[in-house]
């Protein structure tokens, strides 16, 4: 693949996350991780996904910050600002094989977890906030998905769709500052840089639309189907490089 046709396909890999994203609180990382880890490599592609969740987080928290509920999102950041260090020194002592496997496994078992709705006691209260965020910050680090053990806490609180948005758009912004401070940012050419803010504007303002006229069920479930996919695919590279 020529170096243009990659960065374009890079641009409409984050266009698409950052539509899914937009649309539904979360799913940047599950749609865009596995196609970025594997056009990019894994240590790339994760940085850039941290880049791009945060970015998308960012813009729709400045219309919603106001239904944040702090209470919850102060241990679940906390949590995470403990575990963003381990899980980027984990990836930084394995191989691009064992990464592509771990970002694959990770990214599929997540999927099938809120796909089914997990729900654990060990995820409520000020004891659950704090075990997912945990859980949300190593994952976020190391493999670029830290949305769902997030999505898994908002499940078993009982929020609704309407307060978790704003809360995974908060907490989004937070864990990926820590990440890439953890890291530092992605080594990429200005055209890159400059088609992934291409992607992130446009996907922002494709999702925004969405949002409007596409039944929230099956925009979740469309999202959970291709992360599902990715995750298999990824892992199934990483499996054949061993």
């Amino acid at each position: 693949m020529s170096s243009w046709a990659a960065e374009l396909l890079l641009s409409g890999i984050i266009l698409l996350g950052a539509s899914v994203q937009r649309m539904t609180g979360i799913g940047f990382a599950l749609v865009a991780v596995p196609a970025l880890v594997l056009l990019l490599g894994p240590p790339e592609g994760v940085a850039l996904a941290n880049c791009a969740a945060g970015a998308i987080s960012m813009a729709g928290l400045l219309s919603g910050w106001r239904e944040v509920r702090l209470s919850a999102m102060v241990p679940l950041a906390g949590a995470a600002a403990c575990t963003v260090p381990l899980g980027a020194w984990v990836a930084a002592q394995l191989s691009e094989p064992v990464l592509l496997v771990s970002t694959g496994v990770v990214v599929s078992t997540a999927s099938l977890m809120v796909i089914r709705g997990v729900r654990a006691p060990a995820l409520h209260g000020a004891k659950g906030a704090l075990a997912a965020g945990a859980a949300s910050g190593f994952m976020n680090s190391s493999a670029g998905v830290g949305g769902p053990a997030v999505s898994l806490y908002a499940v078993n609180a009982g929020w609704t769709v309407r307060e978790f948005v704003p809360n995974a758009q908060f907490y989004g912004v937070v864990v990926n500052a820590f990440s890439l401070t953890a890291k530092g940012l992605p080594q990429l050419t200005a055209p890159t840089w400059l088609l992934a803010a291409v992607g992130i504007t446009a996907g922002g303002v494709i999702g925004n639309w969405l949002a409007e006229r596409i039944p929230e069920q099956g925009a979740r479930s469309l999202v959970l189907l291709l992360a599902l996919a990715g995750g298999i695919t990824t892992l199934s590279k990483g499996l054949w490089g061993l």
